[in-house]
């Protein structure tokens, strides 16, 4: 081994060699199946997108995780920490457009360049399970998980309505379609109908909503979020027939079913709103400009439900009516509505202004009735009216026929059943969550092992012909999927029968392949997507890290995916994680030179005004903001390793703030992380020369005995409860305790020194474990490496409250303080109290009224002349 006597810690050199001893001595590995012997512990941060560079945000991330792994391992658990790469998806494909670089190779140098720096951040990750979706060594798996759930009869093709973008000629997401236009090409959107492949979620409804509430060392927000977007609605369906249709109109055809959660409120019918995509707006706009040019204006608005909240709330009037079933001579007009999603509940809903309040507005706008049928608690039916506030909270029914008097429970329940019995109605529960469309047009991603045959129809690619992977001559030099415009990729035989057929070529979403790789990780390389011993073994993931933003879509598919391979055979648990910790962003200042960005490199501060480097010319200083490149508020993480060291990095993430918030990255804040390190390198160094290893424990050190304890009982609390930043705090104190005590001499200072200095090189490993490795080595020349040591244990004698200090007040007025036992006796306290000099002089010569004593706190003496 090197030398390690020097006191200053050369991250340069030492980081690197720390690196190279753990992975010659493969200290991170673990087997596919978990050793019996020890408890395992499973922790996976959300892996990356192969982008080309890892940013602070990465950082943070994976620091947290890489705390938690080391903790862990150093607490006697068998720790599997994995990391691969979310390698499909579009942006491979622009830069391929754009560089003329074929997608994988441009990926693959990105993970090359990102694992590189991760390697250099002293993560400890297994990287013999190293996983990129991108390589048919994995997407060959999932296109059998695929296979295996169609024939468990959880996928199937159907026609839908679909955002087709005619210049990239590829289907968008709704969060895709800004102002009716493709969030790329610019191009306007035009709503086609396409076969498209879907996963059927909405099997998995109910029981996706229920273990919500058993998932509670999950985020509140996440499941919450996760709730609404699944959204169990339960009401009825009413069909409202038209009254007079015009000549043309098919009645039964043209008849209006709407979805509505406040059936009791039928008698409150103002108006039926139908979405722009509705079959009946589209027979309207037929024969109607103005409503085909409305209609155009709805799309152009876009079908993201959020823009769609947002948006000012329109209509177009139809001319038709309709009746209300339970009053027939009670008509009321139709209207195409800008509000009203087509793929939600029917398309359709009725407005009832009395009962709430974005039908009381629309209302209120076009001048429609508002029939007053709710009546508040403690409001007469004679004078209450509602005017500009929808009523909510408890009320009554009233002018609503049958159902007066009937509270709103009640009243929902005795509607149903006459709508039933009617014929024209039925309750139903309705869903928010839609089936999982996963068909994209697109060459870089998963190609869906299917085969098109006019006689045999959609064939599943036989398993023995797994996988099917994808083309690598292809070209971008045209429009739309190069798949389809490959010459002989997608020219095959069919299975069944042998004629000639076809190969889908659209791709999985890529959120396909994101939704069980961390099944994968617990046996990488076997021939089947999982091994049972194995992912029964390690599943479910221990602790998931990964932003917020992730809290719908991912994180539902890779639940649902996760019920979908314990039905088909391939996993044997319903839920995936059982911790999920989402952490905050990093933020940074930006910086604004007339209408030029700056990168933070190019500026410094000088005193109170921030200027250019190079001109020393004074900026504008924006606000501290979530980093991006548009912005140039990004930092480099590679420029900080080199500059400070991979452990300085690490420190500071960790210690500016709790990690569930945003974190402001700064230059003075890393430096300040940089410092410490060479402080607490120093220290240790210090304590190595000159303190013998067999020293004596002695009264002498009986304070620091104290604190170091106390310190291992707060930092273990700290990770426990996964707020590293108040670990970061308490060895702060430790290191100040210790540098406090240098010097000083007798029996048990040198003893207690050593145990300081050792404690706190266990205990800064998980977050600085390069510095602690080099520390470990100072302090016990020759002795096992710290990755391999057990996590210290705190001793209950040294954490027990010597003494209380309590203030003792005058007539309300601090005179002075004294130190007792812990609930000594009141006498004993007072008597203390009187005996402090201060106390004394300001108790002589006048008359005790009244001792007031509150134990172990505080002692006032009211007194008198």
């Amino acid at each position: 081994m090197s030398d390690t006597t020097h006191t200053a810690f050369d991250f340069q050199s030492r980081e690197p060699f720390w690196q190279a001893e753990w992975k010659q001595r493969n200290v991170f590995a673990v087997p596919d199946v978990p050793p019996a012997d020890r408890p395992k512990y499973y922790v996976l941060e959300m892996f990356p997108y192969p982008s080309g560079q890892l940013h602070v945000g990465h950082v943070r991330n994976y620091t947290l995780g890489d705390v938690v792994a080391r903790y862990k391992r150093a607490r006697g658990f068998s720790v599997l920490h994995p990391m691969g790469w979310d390698a499909f998806g579009l942006p491979a494909e622009n830069a391929a457009r754009e560089r003329n670089v074929h997608p994988g190779k441009w990926t693959m140098e990105n993970i090359a360049t990102m694992r590189g720096t991760l390697q250099r951040l002293g993560f400890s990750l297994d990287w013999d399970r190293e996983i990129a979706t991108c390589l048919p060594e994995y997407y060959g798996k999932q296109q059998k998980l695929f296979l295996d759930m169609l024939a468990g009869g959880l996928v199937e093709r159907r026609d839908s309505s679909v955002n087709w973008d005619p210049v990239d000629e590829t289907v968008l997401a709704n969060e895709q379609v800004v102002e009716g236009r493709g969030w790329r090409s610019g191009a306007l959107i035009e709503k086609k109908v396409l076969s498209q492949w879907f996963l059927k979620i909405t099997k998995f409804a109910q029981p996706l909503l229920d273990t919500l509430g058993q998932l509670d060392r999950w985020p509140e927000r996440v499941r919450t979020m996760q709730e609404r977007w699944i959204g169990r609605s339960e009401g009825a369906r009413v069909r409202f027939a038209l009254h007079s249709p015009p000549s043309g109109f098919d009645i039964d055809l043209d008849g209006i079913e709407v979805f509505t959660t406040r059936p009791d409120t039928l008698f409150g019918l103002s108006f039926v709103g139908i979405a722009a995509d509705h079959p009946l707006a589209a027979k309207v706009a037929r024969t109607n400009p103005a409503a085909a040019e409305f209609i155009e204006e709805c799309r152009r608005l876009g079908t993201s439900e959020e823009v769609i909240e947002a948006a000012e709330k329109r209509g177009f009037d139809t001319g038709l009516r309709v009746s209300n079933p339970l009053n027939p001579d009670q008509t009321a007009p139709v209207w195409i509505a800008n509000f009203v999603l087509m793929d939600y509940g029917t398309g359709a809903v009725f407005g009832c202004p009395c009962g709430d309040q974005r039908d009381l507005d629309f209302a209120h706008k076009y001048d429609l009735a508002v029939p007053q049928v709710l009546l508040p608690a403690g409001e007469d039916a004679e004078t209450f009216r509602v005017s500009r506030k929808a009523v909510s909270g408890e009320a009554t029914l009233y002018n609503s026929g049958f159902l007066d008097g009937l509270a709103v429970a009640v009243a929902k329940k005795t509607v149903i059943e006459r709508l039933e019995g009617m014929g024209v109605g039925h309750g139903v529960v309705n869903w928010r969550l839609r089936d999982w469309g996963i068909s994209r047009q697109r060459y870089w991603g998963c190609p869906i092992p299917i085969i098109h045959c006019e006689k045999c129809g959609a064939v599943p690619v036989p398993d023995d012909q797994l996988p099917v992977v994808l083309p690598e001559d292809v070209t971008f030099d045209r429009p739309g999927n190069p798949l389809d415009h490959h010459p002989t990729w997608k020219h095959v035989s069919c299975p069944s029968c042998g004629s000639a057929a076809t190969r889908e070529t659209d791709t999985f979403d890529t959120f396909v392949d994101s939704s069980w790789y961390f099944a994968r990780f617990t046996s990488p390389h076997a021939l089947t997507p999982t091994v049972p011993a194995a992912a029964d073994g390690w599943l479910p993931v221990d602790q998931y890290i990964g932003g917020i933003e992730h809290a719908i879509l991912h994180l539902l598919y890779a639940r649902f995916f996760t019920r979908a391979m314990h039905e088909t055979g391939h996993l044997g648990l319903d839920e995936p994680f059982d911790g999920l910790f989402t952490q905050g962003m990093v933020t940074h200042e930006s910086y604004k030179d007339g209408a030029n960005w700056l990168y933070p490199e190019e500026v410094e501060r000088r005193g109170d005004v921030v200027v250019r480097r190079d001109t020393g010319t004074p900026i504008q200083v924006g606000r501290s903001e979530k980093m991006s490149k548009s912005k140039r508020n990004t930092v480099s993480p590679v420029e900080i390793i080199e500059r400070f060291g991979a452990d300085t990095a690490r420190w500071f993430v960790l210690s500016d703030s709790p990690p569930e918030r945003d974190m402001e990255w700064t230059a003075s804040g890393v430096a300040a992380a940089a410092r410490f390190g060479q402080r607490l390198h120093r220290l240790v160094s210090a304590v190595a020369a000159a303190d013998p290893i067999d020293s004596a424990h002695g009264s002498a050190g009986d304070d620091l005995r104290r604190a170091t304890h106390r310190a291992i009982a707060a930092v273990t609390e700290a990770l426990e409860a996964f707020t590293p930043n108040v670990a970061v705090a308490r060895l702060h104190e430790l290191t100040s305790a210790l540098a406090e005590a240098q010097g000083k001499e007798g029996t048990g200072f040198a003893a207690a020194r050593r145990e300081a200095a050792s404690a706190l090189c266990l205990l800064s490993a998980p977050m600085m474990p390069h510095l602690a490795e080099d520390m470990m080595a100072v302090l016990e020349p020759g002795g096992e490496l710290v990755v391999d040591r057990a996590w210290p244990e705190a001793q209950d004698e040294w954490l027990a409250v010597q003494s209380v200090t309590i203030g003792v007040q005058v007539l309300g007025k601090l005179r002075g303080t004294i130190q007792v036992p812990p609930d000594a006796p009141k006498d004993d306290v007072l008597a203390a109290a009187k005996a402090e000099p201060n106390v004394a002089r300001a108790l002589e010569g006048k008359r005790l009224v009244k001792e007031i004593h509150v134990p172990n706190r505080i002692v006032n003496f009211v007194v008198a002349g």
